[in-house]
C-alpha cells in the first residue's frame, strides 16, 4: 500500500474577500471529483489571497500514485492557470 500527498499552494490575486477564495476553491475541489483523491484546504484558512491544498491518494504501486498526483496538479493548473505557486508530493509508505 502506497500512499502519497501533494501539497499545493495557490495565490490568488483576484480574491478581494474569503468569499472569492472559497469560490476558486470550491470550482478547484468539484473538477477534481473525477480522480479518485481526498482534497482539503489546509493552510491559510483565514487569508483571501493564498491557499494551501493537500491530496491525498492511496494505491498499490508509487508509480499509481505518482502519475494520479501529477494529473491532478496539471487539472489544477489547466482550470486555474497561473495561481499554483508551488506543488510538492511526499510519500507516506
Amino acid at each position: 500500500m502506497v500512499i502519497a500527498l501533494l501539497s499545493v499552494e495557490l495565490h490568488i490575486p483576484h480574491a478581494q474577500s474569503l468569499k472569492d477564495k472559497r469560490m476558486v476553491l470550491r470550482s478547484i475541489k468539484d473538477r477534481l471529483k473525477k480522480f479518485n483523491v481526498a482534497v482539503a484546504e489546509v493552510e491559510h484558512q483565514n487569508l483571501w489571497q493564498r491557499a494551501g491544498l493537500g491530496v491525498v491518494a492511496i494505491s498499490t504501486t508509487t508509480e499509481h500514485v505518482d502519475r494520479e498526483l501529477a494529473a491532478v496538479a496539471d487539472e489544477i493548473e489547466r482550470i486555474e492557470p497561473g495561481l499554483v505557486t508551488r506543488t510538492e508530493v511526499e510519500f507516506l509508505t
